[in-house]
This record gives C-alpha cells, sequence and structure tokens, in this order.
C-alpha cells in the first residue's frame, strides 16, 4: 500500500471525505475555550497541520490566522478556500516563523503523526518557541493505547452529484504504531478510481503527554469531552 496518499494525491477529495465533520461547531468550543485560558492581549492564531483550512474558515473573523501544513496540496487548497490568512508549508516538529502567536492549536488528531514520544517532545518544544506568554496550546489528541480497539471497521460515504467517495478503513498495532489501512472507492463521471494506503499514528498516553508539557514550564490540562467522543483535548497554557 502507498503511504500519504489522502494529504497528497488524493487532497481535492479530503473534504469530500471529511463532509460529515462539523468544523464550525469545532471552531465554537475552540474560541470558548480560547476565552477561558489565554491571557495575552493578542489575537494572533497559528493552526498547525491545517490541512484543508476548514477550521481557519471558521476561526478567521476572530483571530488574524496563520496556518502551517506538511503537505503542499494541502495548502494549495486551503490558500484558495481562505484569503485572509498566512500558510506556510513545514513539519510541527521543527518549523520556524520568527514570530509568536497567542493561540496555537493542532486538531483532528494530527499530533500522532509525530509517532514517537521524542517526536511529541520536540513538537511541543516548537510550539512552545513560538507561544507568547500568557498564550495558550489547544491540541486535540488522538486514541490512547488502553482505548484503541484492534481490528475496528468504519467506513464514511460521500454521495454527491459529481463526486461519489467511499472510504473503508481498519487499524492495527505493528512495533508500538497504529497502523490505519484506507482503501477509497472514489467515482467521477465516466471513471471510478480505487487506492488504498497506510498511515502510521502515535498512541499516546495521557499522563506522558502532561510530563512532557511540565519540562517547558506550561501548564497543561487534560480535557476528556473534547471535539470528538473517543479524543479529548490538552489545553498548554504559558504561564
Amino acid at each position: 500500500m502507498e503511504k500519504q496518499l489522502l494529504y497528497k494525491k488524493l487532497a481535492k477529495y479530503y473534504d469530500f471525505i471529511y463532509s460529515w465533520k462539523d468544523y464550525k461547531k469545532d471552531a465554537v468550543k475552540i474560541k470558548k475555550l480560547i476565552s477561558k485560558y489565554k491571557k495575552s492581549q493578542g489575537n494572533q492564531l497559528l493552526d498547525v497541520a491545517c490541512g484543508t483550512g476548514e477550521h481557519l474558515k471558521y476561526l478567521k473573523s476572530n483571530f488574524s490566522c496563520t496556518g502551517i501544513d506538511i503537505n503542499n496540496e494541502m495548502l494549495k487548497i486551503a490558500k484558495k478556500k481562505i484569503k485572509r490568512a498566512v500558510f506556510e508549508k513545514g513539519n510541527m516538529t521543527n518549523f520556524k516563523l520568527n514570530k509568536k502567536f497567542d493561540v496555537i492549536i493542532c486538531l483532528f488528531g494530527s499530533i500522532a503523526y509525530v509517532k514517537t514520544y521524542q517526536n511529541l517532545e520536540r513538537a511541543i518544544k516548537n510550539f512552545y518557541k513560538h507561544l507568547k506568554n500568557g498564550g495558550v496550546v489547544i491540541i486535540e489528541g488522538f486514541i490512547t493505547n488502553s482505548e484503541f480497539k484492534p481490528n475496528h471497521l468504519y467506513m464514511n460515504i460521500y454521495d454527491g452529484k459529481n463526486v461519489k467517495v467511499a472510504r473503508i478503513g481498519t487499524s492495527r498495532i505493528k512495533n508500538g504504531l497504529m497502523l490505519a489501512e484506507m482503501c477509497y472507492l472514489i467515482g467521477e463521471k465516466g471513471k471510478i478510481n480505487y487506492f488504498s494506503e497506510t498511515h502510521e499514528l502515535g498512541l499516546f498516553d495521557i499522563g506522558k503527554v502532561l510530563n512532557i508539557v511540565k519540562r517547558f514550564g506550561l501548564k497543561g490540562t487534560f480535557i476528556k469531552r473534547g471535539l470528538m467522543k473517543d479524543r479529548g483535548l490538552y489545553i498548554l497554557v504559558n504561564r
């Protein structure tokens, strides 16, 4: 199986595949959390692993937004979609923007792509370097090892007029990583294509994540009820 097709070759179908996700509702909750935890006075927001910019679409009216993603194909879509934002290419573990932000968000379980605790520490350190005093980081966690259900089968369908997409996936553990195996059936006028790929994801323990946060002097809180029923939120405040 190929890797990372979803964010590259299949990027133009990404919003169809995740059409079930309520980004507007997510943004409402994120704004409430920012109001509760942010102590700095500015409105500079950085979305790490911003993807096609769907969250920023609902945050741009309240914040001066910057999005960063490792995939050019996703950034191209985000740039067309949102004109009032700055977009940069970068890896969450080592990007350098030479500015600091009042808010940094990393949502939809994207943090799991760092895979290891070593890379997770690098990412959090990098977030800290780009965070103002009194600023807040909001990270949407992925599932933990204890919550993981092997061989769970799921399917998403997008039934549009000109595009129809079916995604079927399952997952397993190998060498400490979750392997998410996904198959896509994509139909457009006059053609039907099939693709498959495997995503490698880290399953991080909540306590270990909060211990990493403490090393940088950040105050960390984990909220069990996050944006999705099976994923919580890490709230990190730069005191």
